[in-house]
């Protein structure tokens, strides 16, 4: 039996984005350590990394390519990098 690897989207592109968690409630947040960015945070990325924000502090962070995987993320236009 022949396995596939998993496809994921790619790395997140440097820029800023209301990131929001795809899981729908916060049990199943924190069992996947997204709790401090549920149910919705800044992210900023410079395409490699990514940092979330709540209130203007960061809460937490993550490579593009875990964020791009698993969050929506939606552009924030006119808006400046914390």
């Amino acid at each position: 039996m022949v396995r596939r690897r998993p496809e994921y989207p790619p790395p997140l592109a440097a820029g800023t984005y209301r990131a929001t968690c795809r899981e729908v409630e916060m049990v199943h947040a924190a069992m996947n350590e997204h709790s401090r960015a549920f149910t919705e945070a800044l992210c900023v990325s410079d395409g490699r990394w990514c940092i979330f924000y709540r209130d203007g502090t960061e809460v937490w962070s993550c490579n593009a390519s875990y964020a791009a995987a698993h969050f929506d993320m939606e552009p924030v236009s006119g808006s400046k990098d914390t």
